[in-house]
């Protein structure tokens, strides 16, 4: 009987290489139930050293598995210098190095690519291996677990059931799971009652709390304005690497297209930013069904559907609250004031559901606040640890 070919790893080097990289899920993943393929050219953004504002702050490796010349499975490893400064309480420190864009079909090449990674970050001085992020836990968030048939989401990463279970027999162990809960929309939605009605902010005022979308005019302020309060709000939390202005300033650029001045909650104590929280259209609602790399017919039906903005749901993205009232009662009311400001739009926006992710399993307060209405999560993503 002939035996099957090894794996072989090899680095990515150059433009060719990177579109391999890039192009490499739909290719393996194509026709698996459940999987819909993301744009290549929003991947682009995200791994693209030209164009991911990672780099300006973190370096990393992309490496290819190979069977019989054909690419079977790929992996990233990465560096992020943000880690020296964060706080004890995120679990990361100088010496805490990432693994990333882990996908495959063939569970012979799983433990070569984590070698792979692992042996680019022990050369760097690297003690411990966590992961997957893509490229930090700003970006894409784990290994899939649960939710392999739920509506598929923007930024929301795939993978077969059966990768757990394969990274855990390579001397990988879980490290974190985050939950993502789908809400429905709308005026009659069982969400639109997360907290009494009289604490509504509304479009007028409650006491001394206003509330306001975004402003079209000053895009960048308010960007600076939600990355302040996100950065403030999650720093002692595990996992947590700040978003630098860059990183802010390229995401709004990024889905400045598609973003409606609705999308963006704001609520001010005061005139002063006290809770944000941003919403994006789910992309996957428009570009899903034409795959990748899109035909020109492909691209005119996205661009038809981009002006029309035929979406049905989106995904809160970042949420957070001033660390001026962290810890007091209003600020752990304002989390429910922002997802009831959204449902709120309900009757403005098509979206007939929000997905609210990534909650880490450990964050109890957001966890009860949110299953008061959704009882179970949709989806299940693990993060990963491995000493070096």
């Amino acid at each position: 009987m002939t035996q099957p070919a090894r794996i072989v790893i090899t680095p990515v080097e150059g433009f060719r290489q990177l579109s391999t990289f890039i192009r490499l899920p739909r290719r393996v993943y194509s026709g698996l139930p459940g999987y819909a393929a993301p744009l290549d050219m929003e991947q682009r953004v995200l791994l693209d050293p030209k164009h991911s504002g990672f780099f300006s702050h973190g370096e990393a490796q992309y490496f290819v598995a190979t069977r019989d010349g054909r690419p079977v499975g790929r992996i990233s490893a990465q560096i992020d210098r943000l880690t020296r400064d964060v706080s004890p309480e995120t679990g990361l420190d100088a010496r805490t190095g990432f693994f990333g864009a882990l996908d495959t079909t063939d569970p012979e090449a799983v433990p070569v690519l984590l070698e792979a990674a692992a042996a680019w970050l022990r050369a760097r001085g690297m003690t411990r291996m966590l992961g997957p992020w893509t490229l930090n836990s700003n970006g894409e968030y784990g290994i899939m677990i649960e939710g392999q048939s739920a509506l598929p989401m923007v930024m929301m990463p795939w993978h077969p059931t059966w990768l757990d279970g394969v990274i855990r027999a390579a001397g990988m162990t879980k490290a974190m799971d985050v939950l993502s809960y789908h809400m429905e929309m709308g005026p009659d939605a069982e969400a639109a009652h997360i907290v009494p009605r009289a604490l509504q902010v509304g479009d007028g005022r409650l006491g001394s709390l206003s509330v306001r979308r975004l402003d079209s005019r000053n895009v960048v302020r308010d960007g600076e304005i939600l990355r302040g309060l996100y950065n403030g709000t999650w720093r002692n939390t595990w996992g947590f690497v700040p978003y630098t202005a860059d990183e802010m300033a390229a995401m709004i650029r990024e889905i400045r297209p598609i973003l409606r001045d609705e999308h963006f909650v704001l609520v001010e104590q005061n005139g002063e930013p006290a809770g944000v929280a941003l919403v994006v259209p789910n992309v996957f609602d428009v570009a899903g069904d034409l795959g990748g790399a899109p035909s020109p017919l492909g691209w005119a039906k996205l661009g038809v559907r981009l002006l029309r903005h035929e979406f049905r749901s989106a995904r809160v993205i970042l949420l957070g609250v001033s660390k001026a009232i962290s810890g007091t009662a209003l600020g752990a009311m304002l989390p429910a004031l922002l997802i009831r400001e959204l449902m709120n739009r309900g009757n403005e926006l098509p979206y007939t559901l929000i997905e609210l992710g990534w909650v880490l399993e450990t964050n109890l307060p957001m966890r009860r606040l949110i299953e008061r209405i959704v009882p179970a999560p949709a989806k299940r993503h693990r993060v990963y640890s491995r000493d070096l």
